[in-house]
């Protein structure tokens, strides 16, 4: 059997200790350390401590605060709401069933973490730091699954409309500041977004609808002024998988799927954490109501209908009304720039 790689092995900052060059330890009767001085587990509180006190031997710091944590909110958990045997029996099942699922075009558990806000709680608790250490406002937000690599080099205020996709024309017009107000220049901006349909080009039903490949995706630069601008055409709202775990948690809850509709961006510049953002139609019915839980204030914009026909087009298209303008601002943090692992291929 080939050992894991570190990949396979890492939990937020701990490293296996196969793949650091510490001795591995062995399970044998030998090694007794973790049971040491335990007392006999006689009721649930007795069980509870002793778990807690082999998840206090975990040698990196990092990892025994999570474990410590975990186990003592799980127990909790499990104690407060009483669980059943039934009851386990059918979560371990279901949690089994999301790990079956996930492969490399669909991630049932990122679909469970979004629709249970755990997404969204992990990216407001990291982005959003003010001077003081306390939390404001950012436009973070979540990657989503269907971001690709390797989009096509695109001039600003060119279209990424690649394939005839019936719709709205979209233009959008933004910027990109720090969180002191200044321009950011030379940034590298990766757009996308859904068509009209609801499909991004990567779905297999994008495919049969003829979208052709990296449709309504496009790579930017800023300009002096932090600028960068394109046309498109208007996404539309769209819901998410439900037939897996997750629908069956939606349709015993008479929650809807849907998300709003919402612009992909991901903004990369050295010096400046990388910015992954959404940015939602502030017209989309679903707006309060998203399935993912990715919507906030910072990350709404406003899609202006214009009924008279734009001053000026992308080269080579058709004027059409109605149409939508976004005028919208993003702010980049200092901190590490590094691209994210693509959810799906």
């Amino acid at each position: 059997m080939r050992p894991p790689s570190p990949r396979q092995n890492r939990v937020v900052g701990w490293q296996s200790p196969r793949h650091s060059g510490a001795a591995v330890p062995h399970c044998n009767p030998g090694n007794t350390n973790q049971t040491a001085g335990f007392p006999m587990i006689k009721n649930q509180h007795d069980l509870t401590q002793a778990v807690l006190a082999v998840m206090q031997q975990t040698p990196d710091a990092r990892l025994r605060e999570i474990m410590v944590s975990l186990v003592t909110h799980l127990h909790g958990f499990v104690k407060d709401v009483k669980l059943t045997e039934d009851e386990f029996r059918t979560g371990t099942a279901l949690i089994a069933r999301m790990g079956q699922m996930t492969n490399d075009s669909h991630n049932e558990v990122v679909l469970m973490a979004g629709s249970l806000g755990v997404s969204s709680l992990v990216c407001l608790l990291n982005n959003g730091t003010a001077p003081d250490g306390g939390q404001k406002e950012t436009t973070h937000n979540l990657l989503g699954p269907f971001w690709r690599m390797h989009s096509p080099r695109t001039v600003n205020g060119a279209s990424i409309v690649r394939s005839p996709t019936p719709g709205a024309p979209m233009h959008v017009q933004a910027r990109v500041l720090d969180t002191a107000g200044t321009p950011v220049a030379d940034a590298e901006v990766d757009v996308w977004h859904c068509a009209p349909t609801g499909f991004y080009e990567n779905q297999l039903e994008a495919k049969a609808e003829g979208q052709a490949d990296m449709n309504l995706r496009g790579k930017f630069t800023t300009g002096a002024q932090g600028e960068f601008s394109f046309w498109s055409v208007k996404p539309i709202g769209y819901p998410i998988p439900t037939d897996g775990v997750v629908g069956q948690l939606l349709a015993a809850q008479r929650r809807h799927p849907m998300r709003p509709a919402h612009v992909h961006a991901l903004i990369l510049k050295p010096g400046y954490k990388t910015l992954i953002s959404q940015v939602y139609a502030d017209d989309d019915p679903n707006l309060a109501t998203d399935a993912q839980f990715g919507v906030t204030q910072a990350v709404t914009g406003h899609f202006e209908r214009h009924d008279t026909l734009p001053a000026a087009r992308a080269a080579g298209e058709d004027a059409a009304a109605p149409w939508y303008s976004l005028d919208f601002t993003f702010h980049m943090e200092a901190g590490e720039s590094r691209l994210p692992r693509a959810p799906i291929k």
